[in-house]
């Protein structure tokens, strides 16, 4: 499949389905298989999916290495590879935000050498520096695009106000926000703001910690972040399990899988581009690429989000 979007105003061509590498961070995943993350990512590729994300914070660097590894061979003109700054790693691995102009540029030298690629072609802000100057920021990506080191830059997790404010003095031209069909935070102020100046939108957590994959019976038990997560303990996970459980109605009527019904239907919101997934193996990914140009009629879109509006 080459279903391709473009990702708002920055000229790039994606997949809809988006390959995301946080699970190769191991202080919330746990150890990650990376031969098998090697080989998904090229199942991604063969599957029609053309887009990576990214951060130099995911295990410290470690995800940034391993998709350099999963992608040398594979033809650089047609990935789309996405990567953040924030995160100023201390010998110690300790951290502190930084998006001082510095930073930004010494960062983005640190990224193309654990890939192993001679650019990136969306240069994110991973979240907000406190410490933060919109033309600060804005200068040093500039100089970046001008140099040919970075396409293209945008944010994650930057509120619609710092979206405006950087956008005042630079191209923050993409947005990358927590959000799912049972998080829709977004839905407030970033998707608006987002939809009403052409800002691409890449979501994350898309399938809610895997939760929206409808595979939990309820009483599974956790040894990673989600073992303190609200929606993975107790009877509130229970009831959750079961609404998803629900939704296979309504994917079978469209020949789709419960993971694919629920991206199909997040991809339906005008304001989101793409939506990210991390997977674990080649198979998952697959399965995620064929929600890909797919959709559902408004009568079960409603009927989908009542059934999870628990």
């Amino acid at each position: 499949m080459s279903t391709r979007v473009v990702l708002g105003k920055t000229g790039l061509w994606i997949s809809p389905v988006c390959f995301g590498t946080w699970q190769l961070s191991p202080r919330f995943w746990g150890k990650a298989d990376e031969e098998a993350i090697v080989g998904a990512v090229r199942g991604a590729f063969e599957a029609g999916v053309n887009f990576f994300d990214t951060a130099g914070a995911y295990g410290d660097g470690l995800a940034e290495t391993v998709l350099g590894r999963a992608i040398k061979g594979l033809p650089r003109e047609k990935l789309v590879i996405a990567t953040k700054v924030l995160w100023h790693i201390r010998a110690d691995a300790s951290r502190y935000a930084d998006l001082s102009g510095e930073y930004i540029v010494e960062e983005c030298e640190g990224c193309l050498r654990r890939m192993g690629v001679d650019y990136i072609d969306l240069f994110q802000c991973h979240a907000w520096d406190p410490l933060g100057d919109f033309a600060e920021i804005a200068g040093a990506m500039d100089k970046l695009v001008k140099q040919g080191k970075i396409r293209a830059y945008g944010t994650s997790n930057w509120n619609a106000e710092q979206m405006r404010g950087g956008n005042q003095y630079g191209r923050f031209y993409s947005c990358q926000p927590k959000y799912s069909l049972l998080a829709t935070d977004a839905e407030k102020e970033v998707l608006p703001y987002c939809l009403a100046n052409d800002i691409g939108v890449l979501t994350y957590s898309t399938l809610h910690l895997g939760l929206l994959t409808g595979k939990f019976a309820g009483n599974e038990t956790f040894t990673d972040l989600r073992k303190s997560n609200p929606d993975f303990v107790g009877e509130r996970f229970k009831v959750l399990c079961e609404r998803i459980r629900q939704a296979v109605d309504i994917a079978k009527k469209y020949g789709l899988t419960i993971t694919q019904l629920m991206l199909a239907a997040t991809l339906m919101h005008p304001a989101v581009t793409c939506a990210i997934v991390g997977v674990k193996t080649a198979e998952q990914i697959v399965e995620s690429a064929g929600a890909m140009g797919k959709v559902i009629s408004r009568d079960d879109y409603g009927r989908l989000r009542a059934l999870l509006a628990v």
